[in-house]
């Protein structure tokens, strides 16, 4: 289930496994880069590993910025797909695999980096039903990413 706090100036987007949640993906720390640019930083924990990119970046243009549709594209195939579905920017990427029993996992991984010698790459998978909870993290990620 997904969480959307508006509370005060911090609102923070999470996105848990309901059966595990101690197992999350946090958005947070939203900004308005110009008027076509936003940024937020990244947050994932599980199985004893927690990483976090402080600046995400997501433009109205490019694949980047198509983060809403592709979560709602999820959203209204509640019934099933074959596959990988998958959103990449350079430091985020969110694939999408349709399970049995009306599950989608959702796999979030952070790269520091791609070319780097320290780069580091790390991968958290929360699990939701394909019906309403996948409509709710569509919906709570496509306030979070328009506020301001």
């Amino acid at each position: 289930m997904s969480l959307f706090e508006v509370s005060a100036e911090w609102p923070e987007l999470v996105v848990r496994s309901p059966a595990t949640s101690a197992t999350y993906v946090r958005l947070f720390d939203w900004a308005r880069v110009d008027e076509h640019e936003i940024a937020f930083a990244v947050e994932v924990v599980g199985d004893g590993l927690r990483a976090r990119l402080d600046s995400v970046s997501v433009s109205v243009w490019g694949r980047a910025g198509d983060l809403t549709e592709f979560l709602d594209g999820l959203a209204r195939d509640f019934r099933g797909w074959e596959g990988e579905r998958s959103w990449v920017t350079n430091r985020l990427v969110l694939t999408a695999t349709f399970h049995s029993g009306g599950h989608v996992q959702l796999s979030w991984g952070l790269r520091s980096g791609i070319f780097a010698e320290d780069a580091w790459q790390c991968l958290v998978t929360t699990t939701l039903e394909a019906g309403e909870q996948m409509s709710r993290v569509a919906s709570d990620v496509r306030s979070f990413l328009h506020q301001g």
